[in-house]
């Protein structure tokens, strides 16, 4: 098991609907959610805290970065910050 941070920049004219339809079907990952508008430069962020196998953090990040108009970034805990429980 992992922890994962994952960022998801869409636009904010974008259509949100497939983003959250996939994260709630990886909602059982999820130790947090936050979702800024970002007005001024036209953009959603959104910052999801992941626990989970780092297979399944890769299998969402991977789906969220096929949508249309999101660009999608992951980071890892270091190996020494990581926990097996």
């Amino acid at each position: 098991r992992v922890i994962a941070g994952v960022t998801v920049i869409l636009p904010l004219t974008a259509d949100a609907g497939p983003v959250n339809r996939l994260l709630h079907q990886y909602s059982g990952l999820l130790i947090g959610r936050m979702g800024l508008p970002y007005r001024e430069a036209g953009l959603s962020i959104i910052h999801l805290t992941l626990d989970c196998p780092r297979k399944d953090a890769a299998a969402l990040t991977d789906q969220l970065g096929k949508i249309p108009g999101v660009s999608v970034k992951t980071t890892y805990a270091t190996e020494a910050g990581c926990y097996e429980p």
